[in-house]
């Protein structure tokens, strides 16, 4: 499994820290939680999706490219760090956004990861309604561009496609040399998933190293059922533009857990309210409110119901998006 054949455009600080979290550890009695610090990847406040624009930018530079477009939730942290990543490569990018929370105040429509789209010069093109064809929509703007003499390259939302998952299965090869180096057996690897490329980029990696290491993805977003398919199908996918056989993978290693969604994505639960208090106040750890905050709040809750036992080693992927904390101040109060 040689990633080094694949075109890859550096925009990470990597590899990013993974470390061992003593106090929440400890507050919560059960097993030993590490964090892979993927908010640490460097670019415009870094984040997950940073390691997949890395061989995403290198395709479309490949293509000749010259305007990146990709869509995403208000707060997105794909198309954030999709615009920064355009800055270091030269090139301009066009957002689509997708109104898919309802009734938030002005904060989160201008705020956090808005605010800095603009920032980096990116121009959000359009607020669409929730529940629009956002690939129809990106595909009609890229339309438009080439009757314009432009070369656009469209990213999925997320980042998520065979190209994009090639970051986590770098990730997955990132984890166990890091794993090898600390003399760290490695029980399970949660995460918060959401656009799927994340999941199915370590699934894909962990299979194709044999490592035999579980990933237990919380969802965020779609309903168990669509999310595991969507994981398994990106993650065969993957193996297939990598040139490994699917049948290092089996339909089993593919897990998403989606009992802490709440209302929606995006929606503000009790349950990652706590959690993102706790991980602060016991680690200095600052979790985001859509992905890893949930996340949080479902390998908490694991923990105190037994799924995950004293003596296990649990890695939590840290996915990033900070900077949206700042659109919900008023979730968290003063």
């Amino acid at each position: 499994m040689q990633l080094s054949r694949f075109p890859r455009f550096r925009l990470g600080h990597f590899p990013t820290p993974l470390e061992f979290l003593p106090n929440l550890t400890r507050h919560l009695g059960g097993p030993d939680i590490y964090i892979k610090r993927d908010d640490c990847t460097g670019l415009a406040t870094g984040g997950n999706k940073t390691r997949k624009l890395e061989f995403l930018v290198a395709d479309a530079l490949a293509q000749g490219a010259d305007v990146l477009i990709t869509q995403g939730a208000v707060q997105s942290n794909h198309a954030r760090q999709t615009a920064a990543a355009a800055v270091v490569a030269g090139m301009q990018c066009k957002i689509l956004l997708e109104e898919r929370v309802t009734g938030a105040p002005e904060e989160y429509a201008e705020s956090g990861n808005v605010m800095l789209d603009h920032l980096l010069g990116a121009e959000i093109v359009a607020r669409l309604p929730a529940g629009t064809d956002m690939a129809a929509a990106m595909e009609d703007l890229a339309a438009s561009l080439r009757k314009q003499g432009r070369k656009p390259y469209v990213i999925p939302g997320g980042g998520s496609n065979p190209v994009g998952a090639l970051g986590y299965v770098a990730c997955a090869q990132e984890l166990l040399n890091q794993s090898f180096e600390m003399g760290l057996e490695i029980d399970h690897v949660v995460h918060a998933t959401g656009s799927a490329g994340t999941q199915a980029g370590l699934v894909a990696g962990f299979a194709a190293a044999s490592s035999g290491i579980p990933v237990y993805g919380i969802g965020v977003r779609a309903p168990r059922p669509r999310q595991e398919e969507n994981v398994w199908k990106l993650a065969q996918a993957t193996l297939d533009y990598m040139g490994v056989p699917q049948s290092v993978l089996d339909r089993s290693d593919v897990v998403a857990n989606t009992d802490y969604v709440g209302d929606g994505y995006g929606v503000a639960t009790n349950a990652m309210v706590d959690a993102i208090r706790l991980a602060a106040q016991t680690d200095a750890i600052l979790l985001d409110p859509v992905y890893s905050g949930k996340g949080m709040a479902g390998l908490i809750d694991l923990i105190r119901k037994g799924h995950f036992k004293k003596g296990e080693n649990i890695v939590f992927i840290h996915t990033g998006g900070t900077v949206g904390l700042y659109a919900y101040r008023h979730i968290f109060g003063a």
